[in-house]
């Protein structure tokens, strides 16, 4: 008890929070990627090197608004990052179990940095499409490890607030690219694009620079065997010796189990004691995407320019999207450890669901014509203003949340398993959406906005049920909030 209260206690030092958003710094190439790709896609040099046809239809004043990305083609070029970065994903869980999760960041950059590459000197689809690929391979394994790596670094009362710096980076990066893709789509030149595109590579040397001078976790180097590094990670992170021997000893008794174990550390996860876990871990995963985050951060300017704001004012209003999100995240950091994580995923649903129902009520009033008064301005802002209330209740709840509650709820000896298939599943989900949200958008219009609201009931319920409290929970104790749940306490083993 004198040891738990001990570690209780630790302070947060600088040295902690600096390796911390060295780690996080990782969701800037994740940011920057999927958000510069949204508004590259709409520029006409571009579009008219790879994708002339979706061009003729952004020309053809007859053309369905709602249709006018509707490719299968450009689907591809923004998906195919996204199934590499399931496949790697799965691997890093088993990579960053053996190599540490230092190494699986600094692997991760190194694959960005040589798909951007390829994806800015493309001359055809199919080299595009190859660099998008190891660009997935190299998020996959940054987003595998850094919020594991956040989270077994991070003292137990501010777990929460450093595991944002994840999402926090991810948001930055997606407002850098936002101010980057309207510089470029002001450039007379053609390689505007280009420029956007390889802009990249600068967050992805960052991190890899970063990781090669902070240390690897106390959790990973036990797990390898290396007690003697740990206590010297433990030491360099946290404010006394004597903190940093109380949390080793912890560390070594809830790990000792697990290194002689040869069982695999998927088939660990189906035992009935890892239940709770696994399922929360692939929902929270799978159910983050189905918000409709997608067509809020990724697709804004392409759903602005479907409404009928043209390219410029699109990608300005990516821009307020953009940096309501990431203020959001920053209320999220103040809030996460003092309110808890269950009340930010309740209060964070209910505002999603409000204002997915009332854009698709805005924008079939629009379709159907019924109120004369609604004017184009009025209309734009409207459907704005509920896109930056789904943006800000996703950055302070479904956001950072879903990174920090699966990587502090699995024990260490499947954590790197159990974070890999949760971010494997995170990607697959957007994979598929983001192959079919063109599609969705062009057949089923406002009522695309309908069914992300019913979804995210459906979430929000699942959360508020099956979701204990785990803020302040240190991770060693984590499997005592098990056993004092109404459901899960029947269904894991004693």
């Amino acid at each position: 008890m004198e040891e738990d209260d001990e570690i209780n206690k630790t302070p947060l030092t600088n040295t902690v929070v600096v390796v911390c958003i060295v780690a996080g710094s990782s969701g800037l190439m994740y940011g920057y990627d999927t958000t510069v790709s949204g508004g590259v896609m709409m520029m006409v040099p571009f579009l008219e090197k790879f994708f002339p046809t979706v061009l003729a239809k952004m020309r053809d004043p007859r053309q369905d608004q709602y249709c006018l990305f509707d490719s299968y083609k450009l689907a591809a070029f923004i998906s195919s990052m996204f199934i590499a970065g399931l496949v790697s994903s799965l691997l890093a869980g088993r990579v960053t179990s053996v190599i540490g999760r230092r190494f699986s960041l600094i692997t991760g950059g190194i694959l960005f940095i040589t798909g951007n590459g390829i994806e800015v000197f493309a001359q055809t689809v199919t080299t595009l499409i190859g660099g998008r690929l190891f660009i997935g391979f190299g998020i996959g394994f940054a987003n595998q490890a850094a919020p594991v790596y956040i989270t077994e670094m991070a003292p137990s009362k501010w777990r929460g607030a450093l595991n944002t710096a994840f999402q926090f980076f991810v948001c930055l990066g997606a407002v850098i690219a936002s101010l980057i893709n309207l510089a470029a789509s002001h450039s007379n030149s053609n390689n505007g694009w280009r420029l956007a595109l390889g802009c990249a590579s600068v967050p992805a040397m960052i991190l890899t620079i970063g990781a090669l001078f902070i240390p690897d976790t106390p959790s990973s180097l036990i797990q390898r065997g290396k007690n003697v590094e740990a206590l010297a990670a433990l030491t360099k992170v946290r404010s006394t010796k004597a903190g940093a021997e109380a949390e080793l000893k912890d560390l070594i008794t809830s790990s000792v189990a697990s290194r002689w174990s040869t069982e695999s550390r998927y088939m660990k996860l189906t035992e009935p004691k890892y239940r709770p876990q696994l399922v929360l871990t692939v929902a929270i995963a799978g159910f983050q995407q189905l918000t409709g985050v997608g067509m809020v951060a990724f697709y804004a300017p392409v759903v602005l320019r479907t409404i009928g704001i043209g390219t410029e004012g699109s990608l300005c209003a990516a821009i307020v999207i953009g940096v309501v999100h990431l203020a959001s995240v920053l209320m999220s950091t103040c809030m996460v450890d003092n309110l808890g994580r269950r009340l930010l995923f309740l209060q964070g649903g209910v505002q999603i669901i409000f204002a997915h129902v009332f854009i698709a009520c805005t924008m079939a009033i629009r379709s159907k014509g019924t109120i004369v008064e609604f004017d184009e301005h009025s209309y734009w802002i409207a459907v704005l203003v509920l896109m930056c209330l789904i943006s800000s209740a996703f950055g302070w709840s479904w956001g950072p949340l879903t990174w920090l509650v699966p990587s502090e709820i699995l024990p260490i000896e499947v954590r790197a398993t159990g974070t890999g298939i949760s971010v494997s599943t995170n990607l697959f989900i957007t994979f598929i959406l983001s192959q079919y949200s063109m599609p969705m958008l062009c057949y089923l219009k406002f009522g695309l906005f309908f069914f992300y609201g019913g979804m995210t009931s459906l979430m929000t319920i699942f959360i508020g049920v099956f979701l204990p409290e785990t803020k302040g929970v240190p991770l060693e104790n984590m499997d005592s909030v098990w056993s004092k749940h109404w459901y899960w306490k029947w269904v894991v083993p004693t």
